[in-house]
């Protein structure tokens, strides 16, 4: 339809020790989440390590898809449709945040308030989900269930009418190599 365009939510689990610590609390696939506006995620952004080596030293980031964090994940990409006034409410919240990044901080006290099921907000700090739901909720033409504090990972799909695009390694979607048949079943709507 004219006007509207797509976003893509990208579900991860890069492999590390600090992925494998959430994963054995929430025993599901994928523990990160980022959103990008376009099929080729070259513009990928979410709450998260700022520096490789460190995940207690987080923020705002546009994540690097080539970047050795990322480079053996595995991961599902979701799109979802929109309206171009979504998006654009939606890319303004992000810009704002993406401007002022030096005093947005990574939430992790707020990750015990998932584990306990009792929100913990604090001013401009974010956890990973936490941030792609807040986009999401900003244009309003997506509500949840809970507060957006306590969203993880998989519970961004239940918001609205997602739609699979790709699963699988993160590598093969980046460089094309996916599988024909693969290809034909999930097409990519550049």
């Amino acid at each position: 339809m004219v006007g509207e365009k797509k976003i893509y939510i990208l579900l991860t689990d890069t492999g590390t020790a600090f992925t494998r610590l959430i994963k054995s609390y929430t025993k599901k696939p994928y523990n990160h989440a980022s959103i990008s506006f376009d099929a080729d995620l070259k513009e990928v952004y979410s709450f998260g390590r700022k520096t490789p080596k460190n995940p207690f030293i987080g923020g705002f980031v546009r994540e690097d898809m080539q970047s050795a964090l990322f480079r053996q994940a595995d991961c599902a990409i979701y799109s979802l449709t929109v309206t171009e006034e979504d998006l654009q409410m939606m890319n303004r919240f992000i810009q704002l945040i993406a401007a002022n990044k030096d005093y947005y901080r990574y939430n992790l006290i707020g990750l015990l308030g998932v584990m306990v099921k009792k929100p913990i907000k604090r001013k401009n700090a974010f956890f990973c989900s936490q941030f792609v739901a807040s986009v999401l909720k900003e244009s309003n033409a997506i509500n949840f269930d809970k507060d957006v504090c306590l969203v993880q990972p998989n519970d961004l799909l239940g918001s609205a009418d997602f739609e699979l695009v790709y699963e699988g390694r993160l590598r093969d979607y980046q460089h094309g190599d996916m599988d024909e048949r693969v290809r034909a079943s999930y097409p990519v709507v550049l």
